[in-house]
């Protein structure tokens, strides 16, 4: 495949990635506190899928990693909300399908050379364990958001999740750096500066309810 669709492929899951927290970002500035809107999680959802693809075709272990862990745990937010529901029951049943069909079918037909992820001439293992600690430093913020959720029986971003977004994202930006990828690079770019300001919108809305 070339390279001009590979990136198309990482640069359109990006886009969604970063629509999602900047609805997310102009909503939670409208209500003056951090709001989870349940686009937030479909875009989520939408962007994982395919950012997964991209990391396969780069031969990124890193990347497929990170998006394997939390493609189920946006479809939990989903359904806290109410809404996985009201999606169809041929779309709920692809999109839980279709992650697992793909591993099944690569394997079997051994088109996954496990080797090969993690011994990528042009990743070097040093860069290959800062990715992988990268992604889940960053992946651990939706177990840590998922755990919160369910306890509080309600889907919700708190304070956690967007310190260890800011911590996971900046990590990631290093690794981009050194790996040349651009699609990592600007996707995080825009990231960091959402997560600096939710955790501001946090500490003004507990600030502001300890003061009553």
């Amino acid at each position: 495949m070339s390279d001009w669709l590979i990136y198309s492929i990482g640069f359109v899951a990006q886009i969604l990635f970063s629509s999602r927290l900047i609805i997310q970002w102009i909503v939670s500035e409208k209500q003056k506190r951090v709001i989870t809107p349940t686009t937030f999680w479909t875009l989520s959802l939408v962007a994982s899928f395919l950012l997964f693809i991209y990391g396969y075709l780069r031969q990124d272990f890193a990347i497929m990693l990170g998006q394997s862990l939390t493609y189920f745990i946006y479809i939990r937010n989903l359904q806290l909300q109410g809404e996985w529901k009201r999606f169809p029951k041929v779309v709920q049943w692809t999109l839980l399908l279709i992650p697992t069909l793909i591993i099944i079918y690569y394997f079997n037909n051994n088109k996954i050379d496990v080797d090969l992820l993690f011994k990528n001439e042009n990743i070097p293992f040093w860069l290959l364990i800062l990715g992988i600690v990268s992604q889940l430093i960053f992946t651990f913020r939706f177990v840590y958001q998922w755990l919160y959720s369910e306890f509080k029986k309600v889907s919700a971003l708190p304070f956690g999740f967007w310190l260890l977004s800011l911590v996971g994202s900046l990590s990631i930006l290093v690794y981009a750096i050194f790996r040349r990828d651009p699609v990592l690079f600007v996707g995080h770019g825009l990231g960091t500066i959402i997560y600096t300001r939710n955790l501001f919108l946090i500490k003004r809305t507990n600030a502001e309810i300890t003061s009553k």
